[in-house]
């Protein structure tokens, strides 16, 4: 196909990136020539980021950036930059805080306009065509008449910018007690939604770091109420149109409050850690319906979003076309009745209750999106069939509708390959296996593991972010080392192979040459040998994914057990204190930091498992949960801290220890169970 237009995006591997190339905007990449030229033309810089699972982005890429009298202004006035955010998350946010700011609020297209040195003067989310050519010939205008307006309003803003995300050292002793974090979980409630789960608001996003540290809680705590609204949350979550009833895996967010209507775009963060939270909630229920989603959502991951060598694809677009070639969010996944009759045939009444083709799935002209309301045991009463019946029908109605899905024009595929997000889905993996106990699941979170030391781990120690047409490329970003380490432990933990805790613990030490404050005892977003931006941020409350600090101070204080190392202590205790006069305001921003106090709130176990049985007994182990220990072992001679002098080849023990106490080793995994219910 000859393209009328061709940029130099053109040389990009971003799939979001390379939507653009033939816009007629003279769109260029962000790098160090693209900064330069800017600086040597004395010209405004207009940064404008997106991801290809954004359905706004598209929006405005067809009404404004496919324009050619847009693209006239654009180009006159402005070095045009294009970014894919999850390529650049460190760019994204100056941007994105720069824009918060300066409007009170945030979202994806972002767009900002910068001077020569990279500094913001103004900036928004989506423009229609006309408010989009206003504002940038009036701002040019101002450019080219005023210009010392622009640079004194950067000023100002470049220092609003640079106290966003400082953090100060909390000089007090740490102090972590439980009551602090029942005020928290008191005061966090009040925001619950009793009847349909999640937050009493619209859109819903599924927040599995928050429900994780909620179960944690209400297990170790016995808060039967907690315990009540967390099982209701992920039970909606999983009969919501949120969850791909016919192919598994989950979308991005609900937009209205029973979890119905997706925005249909499929993430790979999402997927791999509501794998690990519905993994350890059947941990505790038993419940069927937790091992049916975490079964059907790996078998989206692998059968759509993973690569011959055991990588992992980010996302699939929510827009697809429909028969007609309109662009269309939700057109691959959405289902109106006369297609459901013919292809269901005599189970359309059955199938119409259990996936609500009434006025409670209707979502907009005459589609469907299916949605449970019911649980199994009420439609097998109602319909008088058997469980048996019931799987046996669930399981060729999916077969059916899957194929017939097939044959429409798929969502576009976001191909390339993030350290972090696979780290994420690895994690997920290792969760899946240590519950389920499914050699697959372990066969494909090592072939993951095995990916990113391979390709993306450097020969000076570092890791790249970025993975596209075989090479990996720009420099990891602190959230690259820090979920990388997490899923690296716990495959430590489930296999034995030192070469995986070792690996984190070099990580670690990279981290604290390249990405350590000392003034702060925090962690740098960006590595100290990248190219400087307007601000250096630190990226520290959680959100759909966990902030890369809380990541690394709960890192820390595992990897101090194992290596009995006082600095990655005493800095995992300092980073928890930093945060913590901000925590119990806004506990959903701290899920993650609130889990690891929980690690000093209550006892927190080492359990060393020597022997040669050792492996089979961390199995056993592992079929309890148990949030507040770690995992040591060896089948022979080790030397490792916890494991030293522990050897006996005649038998295999258990040792728990706590505070540096141990209590006498057993060999039967019951009994260490008890010690650690104690």
């Amino acid at each position: 196909m000859e393209h009328q237009y061709t940029n130099d995006l053109i040389n990009e591997t971003s799939p979001y990136l390379l939507q653009h190339a033939h816009n007629p905007v003279n769109w260029n990449a962000w790098n160090e020539n693209t900064l330069a030229k800017a600086k040597d033309e004395n010209k405004l810089m207009l940064i404008s980021v997106g991801y290809s699972a954004c359905h706004w982005c598209h929006v405005m890429e067809h009404e404004s950036f496919e324009d050619t009298l847009v693209a006239q202004v654009m180009n006159a006035n402005f070095i045009n930059i294009k970014i894919d955010r999850e390529e650049r998350p460190d760019v994204d946010q100056v941007y994105m805080n720069a824009v918060q700011l300066m409007t009170g609020s945030g979202g994806w297209p972002l767009n900002a306009i910068a001077l020569p040195d990279g500094r913001p003067v103004w900036g928004g989310t989506y423009f229609k065509k006309d408010q989009w050519i206003d504002a940038l010939e009036q701002i040019s205008k101002l450019y080219v008449e005023n210009p010392e307006k622009l640079y004194e309003y950067a000023d100002k803003l470049e220092q609003g910018i640079k106290s966003l995300d400082v953090v100060e050292r909390n000089t007090d002793d740490p102090v972590f007690e439980k009551p602090y974090i029942e005020e928290a979980i008191k005061n966090w409630s009040k925001q619950f939604d009793t009847n349909l789960g999640g937050m009493n608001r619209a859109p819903k996003f599924m927040m599995p770091n928050n429900y994780h540290f909620l179960l944690r809680y209400a297990y170790q705590n016995n808060d039967k109420a907690l315990m009540e609204f967390v099982n209701l949350t992920l039970t909606k979550m999983a009969y919501g149109g949120v969850f791909d009833q016919i192919g598994g895996g989950f979308s991005r967010y609900a937009v209205d409050t029973k979890w119905h209507v997706p925005h249909f775009e499929k993430m790979l963060y999402d997927n791999g850690q509501l794998v690990s939270l519905y993994a350890d909630a059947y941990l505790i229920t038993k419940n069927k319906l937790y091992k049916d989603i975490v079964t059907e959502t790996l078998a989206y991951i692998k059968h759509d979003m993973t690569t011959k060598n055991g990588a992992f694809y980010s996302a699939f677009d929510a827009d697809s076309n429909t028969p007609e070639g309109e662009l269309e969010e939700g057109a691959f996944y959405v289902w109106n009745k006369e297609d459901i009759k013919t292809h269901i045939g005599d189970d359309f009444k059955l199938f119409s209750d259990y996936y609500n083709i009434n006025s409670y799935g209707l979502w907009e002209h005459g589609n469907y999106v299916l949605i449970r309301k019911d649980d199994d045991a009420s439609i097998i009463k109602k319909h008088q069939i058997t469980q048996a019946v019931l799987d046996q029908k669930k399981s060729s109605w999916k077969k059916t509708l899957l194929k017939v899905r097939n044959q429409r024009a798929k969502p576009r595929l976001d191909d390339k390959t993030l350290t972090s997000w696979n780290a994420i889905m690895l994690k997920g993996y290792v969760d899946a296996y240590r519950v389920f106990g499914d050699a697959n699941y372990l066969t494909s979170a090592e072939k993951n593991a095995a990916f990113i030391i391979n390709n993306q781990l450097r020969e000076d120690g570092g890791l790249y972010h970025n993975y596209k047409n075989g090479k990996g490329s720009i420099n990891g970003y602190l959230e690259d080392y820090a979920l990388t380490i997490d899923a690296f432990i716990a495959l430590y933990e489930n296999t034995l192979n030192e070469k995986w805790i070792n690996a984190s613990r070099d990580l670690a030490n990279y981290i604290f040459d390249y990405f350590f404050d000392e003034q702060s005892s925090m962690f740098y977003f960006t590595s100290n040998s990248d190219a400087s931006l307007v601000s250096r941020s630190i990226d520290y409350r959680d959100n759909v994914i966990p902030a890369s600090n809380s990541i690394m101070a709960k890192n820390l204080f595992k990897l101090s057990h194992y290596f009995d190392n006082e600095h990655y202590s005493n800095t995992a205790m300092a980073m928890l204190n930093n945060v913590k006069p901000e925590m119990q305001a806004y506990p959903s921003g701290y899920s993650n930091w609130f889990d690891l106090m929980l690690n000093y709130v209550q006892p927190y176990y080492e359990v060393a498992i020597v022997g040669a049985n050792a492996k089979q007994k961390i199995v056993e182990l592992n079929k309890t949960y148990i949030p507040n220990k770690l995992i040591a072992g060896s089948i022979s001679e080790n030397n490792m801290p916890l494991l030293e002098n522990r050897y006996n080849p005649e038998e295999t023990l258990i040792y728990v220890c706590v505070n540096k106490a141990c209590k006498l080793p057993v060999s039967e995994v019951t009994k260490a169970i008890k010690l650690l219910k104690e």
